[in-house]
């Protein structure tokens, strides 16, 4: 008894203390208050008054508050700053307290926004804190304007730095700076320890600066800290140099940059030379500094063009086009030596034992009459000249990102042209790198397109996931992601939306072909999207499934069939051989597959030449098929049947199956399946009084089946009735999620429905889903209908407006 009683006692003690300070420091506030009220009013609780000395004192009686009992911290926890707030959780917890609702309210009233994954958000206290600091270091908040975000005691962003697991840099790169400045070190280094997800949204055009702040970001989240993943969104217009950068980063490849800081973590003894004044010497001569792999490829690809405008100033019109062979023979031309010229020998700057970074190829000054000689000098026949890739139009008018003092104009465009991503057209000067870059392709040496050579760059830790959302990929940058992909075995997922790949997407597959060789490869995931395929995408998936047999999960949507890039229109070359053939498929590991395919009827056999050799298949969804028959549909759910013994989960969607009845049957009385998704697909357009009764008798014949889907087809009052059959006394159905929604259901259908759920007494079956129907016409009658549904299962409904789909209802009338 002893304890409790020196337990209250102290709290008593601390109570008093703290009444007394409040009435104190408020009595000059609370008098003007109370002259000017309209009548009597009864004075501040004490327990109030006990809350505000405390959260204004915490500093010297913090301890004291960890000490307290659970109901007077209860009434205090509410009045504290977040700083102590998030401080005093772990005794909060031991006594039985929670902070998550005071967080959300914090959320409510400060950040006044509708949080992301508002129904996945289990710690309102770490989501608070990693949008807290996003906003603090773009400065879009002010911590002065309310006293619950300031306090002279604490830091905001090292404060936060801990619940920060997702960190989005947007336009202009804002926040690297500061992230990497020195006063913020200890916050980079605990963003190193709790980040997981680095995200880049709408970038623009960045200064040299902003990139080598992003490279020692980038070098201690990733090389030295625990950054997996790596997005990069709706990026339009890909700067070059800074997209490079980000890629060779996330594979792990580390060469400091020119002027940079040395690393305290991995222990670099020297610093990179200063940039040189003189452009031509920097991005041309042989003992210039180190550069990333986007300088080395543009000044590869403007020395050959410079070599090019000299031979047609000397004999030619100004639309000739540079080729690989003529840039080659420029280069001899020069009196260059590019391999040689690739590893320059170390300078007295360089540490000893520091491996040598890759070097553009480098020419001196040529005379026209020089590259007029070499050209004679070239053989007679030469090989066949590849399709072109791509092609960069110098970008007139222009300045780089800062003004520099150099040699002259020639230096200045050659800057504009490495750090400016030409989209204006110059007529009569335009350049092919796609032929330029061939060599690189055939297997030769990469860095003859300034490709980042592997062996030459230190090796770090890479991440695991690699996202490109609309990111639309130059040559240049296809190369890079290719050139990176072959090696990167630390790989699990990669995805890859809307990035306009066209006819790369051969190399694509030919570097995912090198990686699936490499040994520990651990890629896994493959997301693939796009507007156009070179390939039929039945012919890409066999593709892939060939290149990648230990792949489990693939993702693949084309929206629409491309006839300037079919291999089959007169004129184009066709994919490699190897690429595509009629051999079979070897087994593979795939246990997801996602197909979206564009409008037109799709091969039957090709399809099922994949799922035969996908023994492992446990989820297939097929999104916009078409067949050119039932029958065709028909062999692809016999294939599935023998071959597919482990699918657990089949959806279709937006699929014409008014005419494929007997197949859904068939589909229904199958019972390994344990989901079924019917989305958008007319099942009931044609025979509904005859088909949905042989539907039902399937269902109640199925003990595997668990999740029914039927979004968007139609099935108004009368098909409800029908399928609540389903649920009778004499059916051994094992329904326990079923989705109606979108299909013109009404209150009073859906209020006879539960009805008959509770006339077979049937336990509480799962989750029913009643998104976008009708039940907005009568408020009250599909209230009752859902309050009795909610005795049975779990309902998840919506407040939708049925008037916008007044043309629907006609239809079904």
């Amino acid at each position: 008894m002893a304890a409790p009683e020196a337990w209250r006692a102290r709290s008593c003690w601390f109570c008093e203390v703290a009444a007394a300070t409040t009435m104190e420091a408020t009595s000059r506030e609370a008098a003007p208050a109370k002259s000017s009220a309209s009548g009597p009013s009864a004075p501040p609780a004490l327990f109030e008054l006990c809350g505000r000395a405390v959260s204004a004192h915490m500093g010297v009686l913090e301890s004291g508050v960890w000490a307290l009992p659970g109901p007077i911290l209860q009434s205090i926890l509410p009045l504290l700053n977040i700083y102590y707030l998030e401080r005093i959780e772990e005794t909060a917890l031991k006594k039985g307290l929670s902070t998550q609702a005071i967080w959300r309210r914090l959320w409510d009233e400060l950040m006044k926004t509708r949080p992301s994954g508002l129904e996945s958000v289990t710690c309102w206290r770490a989501k608070f804190m990693e949008a807290f600091f996003s906003h603090v270091l773009r400065g879009t908040i002010d911590v002065s304007s309310d006293r619950r975000l300031c306090d002279q005691r604490f830091s905001p962003l090292l404060h936060s730095s801990r619940h920060v697991r997702q960190l989005t840099i947007c336009n202009m790169l804002q926040g690297a700076t500061e992230l990497v400045a020195e006063p913020n070190r200890r916050v980079l280094e605990t963003l190193a320890s709790s980040l997981h997800t680095l995200k880049f949204r709408h970038l623009l055009f960045s200064d040299v600066a902003a990139q080598q702040s992003l490279r020692q970001l980038l070098h201690q989240l990733i090389h030295h800290g625990a950054v997996n993943q790596v997005s990069l969104y709706s990026w339009p217009v890909p700067e070059s140099a800074l997209f490079i950068l980000i890629l060779t980063m996330s594979a792990g490849f580390w060469q400091p940059g020119p002027g940079g800081p040395p690393c305290r973590l991995c222990g670099e003894a020297s610093r990179g030379r200063a940039p040189s004044r003189d452009e031509s010497s920097l991005l041309l001569g042989s003992r210039r500094p180190r550069r990333d792999a986007a300088e080395r490829c543009a000044a590869a690809l403007m020395a050959s063009r410079r070599k090019s405008e000299a031979k047609q100033m000397a004999r030619a019109p100004p639309t000739t086009r540079v080729t690989r062979r003529s840039t080659q023979e420029s280069l001899r031309a020069g009196g260059i030596d590019r391999k040689r010229e690739l590893h320059p020998p170390a300078t007295s700057n360089e540490a000893p034992g520091t491996k040598q970074p890759p070097s553009a190829p480098a020419t001196s000054s040529a005379s026209p009459s020089s590259s007029t000689s070499a050209s004679k000098r070239a053989p007679a026949s030469s090989t066949p000249q590849p399709k072109p890739l791509k092609r960069f139009k110098r970008a007139t008018g222009k300045k780089g990102a800062r003004t520099r003092q150099g040699s002259g104009a020639e230096s200045e465009d050659l800057y504009d042209f490495v750090f400016i991503v030409a989209g204006e057209k110059e007529d009569g000067e335009e350049m092919e790198i796609g032929e330029v870059a061939c060599g690189a392709l055939d297997g030769s040496d990469p860095s003859c397109l300034g490709l980042p050579v592997l062996e030459a760059s230190q090796r770090f830790r890479s991440i695991s996931t690699l996202e490109l959302f609309t990111v639309p990929l130059s040559t240049e940058a296809a190369l890079t992601l290719c050139h990176l992909l072959s090696s990167w075995v630390s790989l699990e997922s990669l995805t890859l939306s809307y990035n306009g790949l066209g006819s790369n997407i051969f190399r694509l597959l030919d570097s995912l072909r090198a990686l699936s060789g490499q040994a520990g490869c651990r890629l896994r995931a493959l997301h693939l999207s796009d507007l156009f395929s070179p390939l039929p995408i039945l012919e890409l998936t066999r593709a892939i499934v060939r290149a990648l047999p230990l792949l489990r999960v693939l993702s693949i949507r084309v929206d629409h069939p491309s006839q300037r890039d079919n291999p089959a229109v007169p004129g184009n070359a066709g994919p490699p051989s190897h690429i595509i053939g009629d051999e079979e498929i070897p087994e593979n590991c795939l246990e997801q597959l996602e197909m979206g395919f564009p409008r037109g009827a799709q091969s039957a056999p090709l399809l099922c030449s994949v799922l035969k050799a996908s023994g492992s298949l446990q989820q297939l969804s097929l999104d916009s098929t078409t067949f050119a028959s039932p029958q065709d549909f028909g062999l692809v759910l016999q294939t599935l049947k023998e071959y597919n013994l482990a699918l657990k989960k089949l959806s279709f969607h937006d699929m014409n199956l008014a005419d494929c009845q007997s197949e859904v049957l068939f589909l229904l009385q199958n019972l390994t399946l344990q989901e079924i998704t019917f989305s958008f697909c007319r099942l009931f357009e044609k025979r509904p009084a005859q088909f949905l009764p042989e539907m039902v008798a399937a269902m109640k014949g199925n003990s595997t089946l668990k999740g029914l889907r039927l979004p968007g087809n139609r099935l108004g009052n009368a098909g409800l009735l029908a399928l609540a059959d389903v649920f009778s006394e004499d059916s051994s159905s094992s329904l326990c999620q079923l989705d109606i929604s979108s299909n013109c259901i009404k209150p009073d259908g859906l209020l006879e429905f539960a009805k008959r759920l509770e006339r077979w007494g049937r336990g509480a079956f799962g989750h029913l889903r009643l998104f976008q129907n009708w039940l907005d016409q009568d408020a009250v009658t599909a209230r009752e209908a859902i309050r009795r549904l909610r005795a049975t299962c779990h309902v998840v409904s919506d407040s939708w407006d049925s008037s916008q789909a007044f043309a629907d209802y006609v239809s079904t009338m």
